[in-house]
């Protein structure tokens, strides 16, 4: 018999917000400031999806001049700054998510952002209210994305067994860490990320968020992982 869904978990950056579009423009300058020149596509393949402590540990080991720690917080005006000017709800996904509260799902954000940057952003686009309390990060685990401990620790957080979540995800990294949780997931390609990365057992692929609320109604046909 197919599990039904009771939960569904968001993934917050290039998911409910066009955040990586902005982000990987910023890391592309950051890179080619420190030494490690990265073409933005390089940019998302490698760290689309993972920590910041990921990103930035990666970058020191590949730079050509001295970096001091906390070298990372010289360059986190030009982000701010990048998101001040440009940062927004992805495209249609502001009324999914009123179509899904109308239905009464329920759901969370499960992020590999810290919860600064988290309470931030979402602010600034309006939807932090919509999710407050039910918010979770890479900072609350052991292991980030592609482990599994984030989403299990959100499905622990709202007494929902995996089997019975669904992960709406934008990156390879996220997709594998919902397969580890025995989570099904929903890949969203509509940005900066192929849809052959998202691809795979218990993943359904999409690239316009108004067709979620339908992809969500129907999850539970999608085999587990």
């Amino acid at each position: 018999m197919p599990v039904p869904i009771e939960l569904v978990i968001f993934d917050c950056d290039g998911v409910l917000l066009d955040s990586e579009r902005v982000a990987v423009k910023v890391d592309a300058r950051v890179a080619a400031a420190i030494g490690w020149p990265l073409s933005e596509a390089e940019i998302v393949e490698r760290f689309v999806g993972r920590t910041h402590a990921y990103m930035t540990a990666e970058l020191a080991a590949r730079a050509s001049v001295p970096l001091e720690p906390g070298w990372e917080r010289a360059y986190q005006h030009l982000y701010d700054e990048a998101f001040a000017a440009e940062l927004a709800p992805v495209e249609g996904v502001v009324e999914a998510l009123a179509e899904l509260e109308r239905a009464g799902v329920r759901d969370c954000v499960a992020s590999s952002s810290g919860h600064s940057r988290l309470r931030a952003t979402l602010g600034r686009t309006g939807l932090l209210p919509r999710f407050e309390g039910r918010i979770f990060s890479a900072e609350d685990v052991a292991a980030g994305k592609p482990a599994p401990d984030l989403f299990l620790h959100a499905a622990a957080a709202a007494g929902v067994e995996p089997a019975a979540c669904l992960v709406v995800e934008d990156s390879k990294y996220g997709v594998a860490a919902a397969r580890a949780a025995g989570m099904r997931s929903l890949g969203f390609h509509g940005g900066l990320t192929p849809a052959a990365w998202l691809a795979g057992p218990g993943t359904r692929t999409f690239d316009d968020m108004r067709e979620l609320p339908a992809l969500v109604a129907g999850a539970a046909a999608l085999p587990l992982p």
